[in-house]
C-alpha cells in the first residue's frame, strides 16, 4: 500500500492570550488554502502530540505555549487531494514570543481573534472540532 493509503496524524494547537484570542493563520499552498486554522502540522515519528504542538507552533508563529491540555480527536478526510486525518486538536496559552510568519510559503498571516467573531473559511479539521469540543464551546461562550 501507498503512504496515502493511511490516515496521518496531525496536530492543531489552539492558543489563547490573555485576552482569551485564539490565534488563527490563513494556509496557502497546502491542502485548505485560504482557509483560517491555528498552527499545527504532521507528527513525527517517536514525537508526542504535545511535543509536535510546542515544535510546530514555534516553526511556524514564532512563539512559546504553556499549560497543553490533553488533545481531542477529529476524523477529516479531504476528497480533493486525496488525504485523510486523525487530527489533534490541543488547547494551550500563549507563553512568550512575538507572534510573525517564520513560514511565508505556508501562511498568509497570523491574527488574533474573538472566538465569537472567527474568520471564514475555517480548516474542515477546525470545523469539526468546534462542532464537538466541549472545552472549546466553553470559551466561546465565556
Amino acid at each position: 500500500m501507498k503512504m496515502k493509503d493511511y490516515p496521518r496524524v496531525g496536530v492543531g494547537t489552539y492558543i489563547f492570550n490573555d485576552k482569551g484570542l485564539l490565534l488563527l493563520g490563513k494556509r496557502k499552498n497546502a491542502h485548505g488554502q485560504g482557509s483560517w486554522c491555528p498552527p499545527g502540522g504532521a507528527l513525527e515519528w517517536g514525537e508526542t502530540p504535545e511535543e509536535c504542538a510546542i515544535r510546530e507552533t514555534m516553526e511556524e508563529a514564532n512563539i512559546s505555549i504553556k499549560n497543553l491540555r490533553p488533545p481531542a480527536v477529529t476524523n477529516d478526510i479531504f476528497p480533493e487531494t486525496n488525504q485523510h486525518y486523525l487530527s489533534l486538536h490541543i488547547l494551550a496559552e500563549f507563553d512568550s514570543g512575538e507572534v510573525c510568519v517564520n513560514e511565508p510559503d505556508k501562511c498568509a498571516g497570523w491574527e488574533w481573534f474573538n472566538l465569537n467573531h472567527l474568520p471564514t473559511p475555517l480548516f474542515i479539521p477546525v470545523q469539526n472540532f468546534i462542532k464537538t469540543a466541549a472545552p472549546f464551546q466553553e470559551k466561546r461562550a465565556a
